[in-house]
């Protein structure tokens, strides 16, 4: 049981982002609706409320609402942006349109002896994005911070410990915007900070026990970073009780299906390595239509995985690597459904379990890396970059062909032993090559050549919903691409990609 402080989303894109930073300051956080009932969030007895922010004006009907009798908990409370502005909206301030709106980086002034600016600078940057603002505050409150054009940019009753901020601290924007969060949990909300992935490997490692019991448990391997920590944990939890399928598709990475079955020899664990290369490329074979691929894989993985895991006899338990974003994105709560996740909400239709072991499900991706590292996984497990379920086959545009997975593996392995060779491969957040479908007149020597074009990709993010491209240094891309021509056949040019997303997705198909 940890202390908790509950997230209140009212369809604010930064929700996910606003949980996280009240983890990296050692407070166990969830995001819930805002339409959860009061009762529900008292039974929880959180240290305090967080409300997100939205994109709606608060003084039209249709907008999202909260129970004004939430802020009679006794439960401090800290609304942004929307979340700001409903609060006042509701305490009977008003809220207006503003003749001038912030968006982006704006100076910001401060009140200091607000509990909230504790130790900071009383001028800085806030990260600003709104067309309302507090037009007049609510009885009992104060503004503690102003800009330009805003005179509410933040408020307070401390009398009652609530606090509200007109911009984003949980974006990197706003100067100083982690410890303002800080100063909420621990000034106001008198947090102690005992969330850490040492003490989550230990009480997740009690509670699978204590599910399984003596069960068996059976989990399809992906060798990514989420099944590879969650195999790291059972082993821990329950050894031998535990069976692990790895269908290796032939469509992974370079030696890739070689490093993750050498990383669970230690473990005490049943490892079934499946090559079924042969088996996908016939499926696959003139599918050209990414479409079409990713479902071809999916049906023949679960083929693939449901005759062996009958090979196995009698299992209890399926354990999933469903991460807390899955859960979110999924449509949690009032959520929009963002995409839908397959190992979200019950039992696959193909398989006869009589329950599911998620011990993932409420952590973050980050949050997944840590406890890896907690729990001894091989770092190059703990640090792969996100690899998607169907592999090479959406990076390779058009038909898959074996002479086509080779050159792309090659290439694909010096771009990443480049970046990491640069110390770059911490600061990028996914970096790949992709091999396209169109060809190019080169010159290599005295002869015309007629090859493919490949393209590399590499973004910064911190939520994956958005992202920027990688500024890579010129002259890493230099050797990547001297390197690819010089000793990767077929290949003759190469590109970078500099979209953003959006407008572009990460991967290419």
């Amino acid at each position: 049981m940890h202390e908790k402080v509950i997230v209140l989303d009212f369809g604010g894109q930064y929700n996910q982002l606003i949980a996280r930073r009240v983890r990296e300051c050692n407070v166990y956080c969830e995001v819930k609706s805002f339409k959860t009932p009061i009762d529900e969030i008292k039974e929880a007895a959180p240290k305090g409320i967080i409300f997100t922010g939205g994109p709606n004006s608060v003084y039209l009907d249709e907008s999202p609402r909260i129970e004004k009798e939430l802020f009679d908990l006794g439960i401090p409370v800290l609304g942004i942006c929307y979340g700001c502005q409903l609060m006042a909206y509701t305490l009977g301030g008003k809220v207006s349109a503003a003749d001038t709106r912030e968006y982006g980086k704006t100076s910001t002034v401060f009140e200091m002896d607000c509990l909230l600016f504790k130790g900071l600078p009383e001028n800085g940057i806030t990260w600003m994005s709104h067309t309302d603002y507090v037009s007049e505050l609510p009885d009992g409150f104060r503004s503690t911070a102003h800009t330009t054009d805003c005179p509410v940019a933040a408020m307070e009753c401390a009398e009652r410990k609530l606090y509200g901020i007109q911009y984003h601290p949980e974006v990197m924007h706003t100067e100083n915007g982690v410890a303002m969060l800080r100063n909420f949990l621990y000034e106001v909300c008198g947090c102690a900070g005992d969330w850490s992935m040492s003490n989550y490997a230990k009480t997740a490692i009690a509670s699978v026990r204590e599910k399984v019991g003596s069960g068996r448990v059976l989990l399809a391997l992906s060798g990514g970073v989420d099944s590879s920590v969650l195999a790291a944990l059972l082993a821990k939890a329950i050894g031998s009780q535990l069976t692990c399928i790895f269908v290796d598709h032939g469509l992974m990475r370079k030696n890739e299906g070689d490093e993750v079955e050498q990383a669970f020899k230690k473990w005490d664990i049943n490892f079934v390595r499946v090559n079924a290369k042969d088996r996908f490329l016939s499926k696959l074979a003139g599918v050209s239509d990414p479409e079409t691929k990713r479902k071809i894989i999916g049906e023949e993985f679960i083929r693939v995985f449901e005759a062996e895991a009958k090979k196995i006899g009698k299992v209890d338990f399926l354990a999933q690597g469903t991460i807390y974003p899955d859960v979110i994105e999924s449509g949690a709560g009032d959520a929009a459904v963002i995409k839908s996740h397959h190992n979200v909400g019950g039992l696959p239709d193909y398989v006869d379990f009589k329950d599911i072991v998620e011990p993932l499900r409420l952590l973050f991706k980050d949050e997944v890396r840590q406890l890896g590292t907690e729990l001894g996984l091989a770092s190059y497990l703990v640090w792969r970059q996100p690899f998607p379920g169907p592999g090479l086959a959406i990076r390779i545009i058009g038909d898959i062909t074996e002479e086509k997975i080779q050159i792309l593996q090659d290439a694909d392995y010096i771009f990443r032993e480049e970046i990491a060779e640069a110390g770059l491969d911490r600061d990028i957040h996914q970096y790949f090559a992709v091999l396209t479908s169109m060809r190019s007149v080169g010159v290599m020597g005295d002869s015309r050549t007629y090859d493919y074009t490949l393209a590399l990709r590499g973004v910064t993010t911190t939520d994956f919903m958005t992202a920027d491209f990688a500024r890579i240094p010129y002259d890493v891309l230099e050797r990547v691409s001297n390197r690819i021509v010089n000793e990767v056949q077929h290949i003759n040019r190469i590109v970078y990609d500099i979209t953003t997303k959006p407008p572009s997705t990460i991967e290419w198909e």
